[in-house]
């Protein structure tokens, strides 16, 4: 038999990166007489409604995580490769180079992290709209998360 290695669990983690990646934040509904009578169930088909309406009249999100992980990503490799090579200037020239590949290898994993998960808020416009939709049917929106 032919040892796989970990390759079905780096393709899993990936996925799982990746969807988690494309979520976009969603309104927080504050607890009101509205939302206990009508349930967390009906209030995300409530929601999920407001935001094709939104998108609708033309309005977009506007948030990209995948955009705000690349950018992470790159920050952390800056920063961790400036702080390897600092601190490998103990061990001379090899030390330098060492310490800039490592700690750009681990400033990408931890920027790109970062950036994927990182807090996103809607686009002004979008947010107002959704909003503004769901007060008129009784809600009350205390944020995005």
């Amino acid at each position: 038999m032919k040892d796989r290695g970990p390759r079905p669990i780096v393709f899993l983690l990936l996925v799982w990166l990746l969807v988690g990646a494309c979520a976009a934040p969603d309104p927080l509904l504050r607890s009101n007489k509205h939302l206990q009578l009508t349930g967390r169930e009906a209030a995300k088909q409530d929601i999920t409604a407001c935001e094709e309406q939104a998108e609708r009249a033309g309005l977009q999100s506007g948030v990209n995580r995948t955009g705000s992980a690349a950018k992470g990503g790159v920050l952390g490799t800056i920063i961790g490769a400036g702080s390897g090579a600092s601190a490998g200037l103990i061990g001379g020239l090899p030390g330098v180079a060492i310490g800039a590949v490592v700690g750009g290898g681990l400033g990408l994993i931890m920027g790109t992290a970062g950036g994927a998960y990182g807090p996103t808020d809607p686009d002004p416009a979008y947010a107002d709209e959704v909003v503004r939709c769901l007060i008129a049917q009784g809600y009350e929106v205390s944020g995005w998360q």
